[in-house]
């Protein structure tokens, strides 16, 4: 009897992968062991180095700089986290009103340079508020995931120990990029002015949510066992299935090659705009 394989997979908890592992989804030929890791994105620099599970969900700009640096990574066309990121950077009004004009030669810190949430946000506010964040002074608190991918020259990074939030509020930043953990602090607003307000504008322009995370396999997987990695999307699509439409109508987990085609080319046109990656990789090429 053939022994059914089992793949270690590591994503979050979501609506569309909570019925995968509450055991509602399942399959004949194909067992998932998940491993939990939290916060998600320390799962991404372990899974990009050491090929630490069999699949993995992953930061979009962290799989960019893997694929331009042959790290053996395949994504999937299943989006796990998708939002809007029109209210991720944040200024301390006690300080003075901060809006996107004024952010040139600003100090603006940021988790990593690379962080995908960074990338949209700045790739937003060059492309469809015409900032110049040439000038700007990017503060970082840790390297990004892919050891072989380098930031661009001078960006800088915060002293050991430091603390971005209060550095923000203590005016040691102008501004700071924030991911899924926005801090609770009334002094601490959007720099875009009514963000959910120009996210809606913003989306009725481009008809798309900026994905943040999919899932990725590796290519030693993918060689060996291309059955199990199919099976795996189906399992995956349908979680999504069951998961019914997202609120408001609006698709925040995009699932298949031709839903995500759009969000994956603007993002790479901002990654070299941004000096993340070094040239225009395919959408074709990811897969």
């Amino acid at each position: 009897m053939t022994e059914i394989p089992t793949l270690r997979i590591a994503i979050g908890d979501y609506p569309h992968t909570l019925p995968l592992k509450r055991g509602e989804i399942t399959s004949a030929t194909l067992k998932l062991d998940f491993v939990e890791v939290k916060p998600m994105h320390t799962a991404f620099k372990p899974m990009v180095r050491e090929h630490a599970y069999d699949a993995s969900e992953m930061a979009l700009v962290t799989y960019l700089q893997a694929k331009e640096h042959n790290k053996g990574l395949t994504l999937l066309p299943a989006a796990m986290l998708a939002r809007f990121q029109h209210g991720t950077m944040l200024h301390n009004v006690e300080r003075g009103r901060l809006t996107p004009v004024g952010l040139a030669g600003k100090r603006i810190g940021v988790r990593s340079y690379s962080q995908t949430t960074a990338a949209w946000i700045r790739g937003i506010l060059q492309n469809d508020y015409d900032v110049d964040l040439s000038g700007v002074q990017w503060v970082t608190f840790e390297d990004g995931h892919v050891a072989e991918a380098k930031d661009p020259p001078g960006i800088v990074r915060a002293d050991k120990g430091k603390d971005i939030t209060k550095m923000l509020i203590d005016g040691e930043l102008d501004a700071a990029i924030y991911g899924a953990a926005m801090p609770d602090d009334p002094r601490l607003q959007s720099v875009i002015e009514n963000p959910d307000a120009e996210a809606s504008l913003w989306f009725g322009k481009h008809r798309l949510v900026p994905v943040n995370h999919m899932v990725v396999v590796t290519d030693e997987l993918a060689r060996a066992k291309p059955a199990a990695v199919a099976e795996l999307y189906r399992m995956l699509a349908a979680g999504r299935a069951a998961a019914g439409a997202s609120p408001g109508g609006i698709d925040t987990a995009p699932f298949g090659k031709d839903a995500n085609r759009p969000c994956l080319d603007m993002l790479i046109f901002y990654c070299v705009q941004q000096r993340l990656i070094s040239r225009r990789l395919t959408v074709d090429e990811l897969w």
